[in-house]
């Protein structure tokens, strides 16, 4: 039963996310051998204030050059 946990900056349409689910279902049961029923996706839609990379929050504004 492989389960896959997608963190993504919210604001994705619901057919995106759909499409990205059938991506990976496909792609594991072909990779894996098993059965989309055993393809567990959770995705976790997480705003730009609550992420943050190079010790820059991704909602604060680029910095001047």
């Amino acid at each position: 039963m492989p389960t896959f946990r997608i963190e993504l900056f919210e604001g994705r349409s619901v057919e995106d996310k759909r499409r990205l689910v059938d991506a990976i279902t496909r792609t594991t049961c072909e990779t894996l051998g098993v059965t989309p029923g055993s393809v567990d996706i959770i995705l976790v839609d997480v705003k730009r204030e609550n992420w943050a990379t190079g010790g820059r929050l991704w909602s604060d504004p680029e910095p001047a050059v």
